[in-house]
This record gives structure tokens, C-alpha cells and sequence, in this order.
């Protein structure tokens, strides 16, 4: 995908898929947890989660992450970002909180879930991630080409 289309795509409401390195020991894959993400382009990758989770202990050792984002419809397309943590915001910005419930709530839901959740404004902590690498697939091109293709041998001379 070029550059503004990869953009627009990861700055639309999607959920994202967060991988980070796990350094606990032993036989362990990396972390691959889905959350709730913002981003503007042009900016930081912003991730909210408790302070003491498992996942803020392993961001804070990394000091960087992945976030793939996907639509599952055809024609599929997906965008992975990865970089490094170049912000730790403790405790969270309200504003920042909201501001991730109304992107992926209606709302009235972003108004009781803000309500319902407000304790974790005092445990819940906000990760940056400048995205340094870019990976993305948009299949339509793809999907154009393999139809051509069929389309070619259904034995007409056309």
C-alpha cells in the first residue's frame, strides 16, 4: 500500500493485534494480545492497559512493539507497524481515555463504559509507539489480476 492509503488505514477504528517480546524465560512466543488502539497519521500508536498488567511489564522491558490491523472482508488488507516506545504517560489522560472509547463506541456506550470504568483512570497507564517499520497487503490488485486471469480461460478467443 503506499504511504497515505497504509495511514488512513491504520488510523480507521480497527481492533489491533499488540505483540511484544516476552522476556519471562523459558520456551515463550512473544505476547499477542488484541486491544483497543489510536493512531492519527503522521503520529504515535497509542495504547492504554493497566499499569501492572502482564502486558505493560513486558512493553516497559521491550521498550517497543507491534500492532497489526486487519479487514477480514475480501479483498483482505492488513497493516503492521512496529517501533519504539517513545512515551510512558502515568497515569492516563482523561482525555485520552475517552477519546479511545468514542472512537470504537457509539455514543451513549462510550458515555457508560467512561462511567462504569472510571477507577481505571487511576491504574491504567498510556504507551507511544513512533511507527519506525511499515508492512502492509491490500489483495485488490490481486484479487483483479487472479479474475482476469480466470476470466482469460474460459476458452473464448476474445
Amino acid at each position: 500500500m503506499p504511504r497515505p492509503d497504509r495511514e488512513r488505514f491504520l488510523a480507521e477504528p480497527r481492533i489491533g493485534v499488540l505483540g511484544v517480546t516476552d522476556s519471562r524465560g523459558g520456551d515463550r512466543g512473544p505476547l499477542i494480545v488484541p486491544v483497543w488502539y489510536d493512531y492519527e497519521p503522521g503520529g504515535d500508536v497509542v495504547v492504554e492497559t493497566g499499569r501492572e498488567t502482564i502486558k505493560a511489564q513486558l512493553l516497559r522491558a521491550a521498550g517497543r512493539f507491534s500492532l497489526c490491523v486487519q479487514d477480514e472482508g475480501r479483498p483482505y488488507r492488513y497493516v503492521s507497524v512496529e517501533g519504539p516506545v517513545t512515551a510512558i504517560e502515568d497515569p492516563v489522560d482523561p482525555a485520552v481515555r475517552e477519546a479511545l472509547a468514542r472512537r470504537y463506541l457509539d455514543p451513549e456506550e462510550a458515555a457508560a463504559y467512561l462511567v462504569a470504568t472510571s477507577g481505571q483512570l487511576k491504574d491504567d497507564i498510556v504507551f507511544r509507539m513512533r511507527p519506525q517499520h511499515w508492512r502492509s497487503a491490500d489483495f485488490a490488485a490481486f484479487a483483479a489480476d487472479f479474475a482476469e486471469a480466470g476470466a482469460g480461460q474460459d476458452g473464448s478467443a476474445g
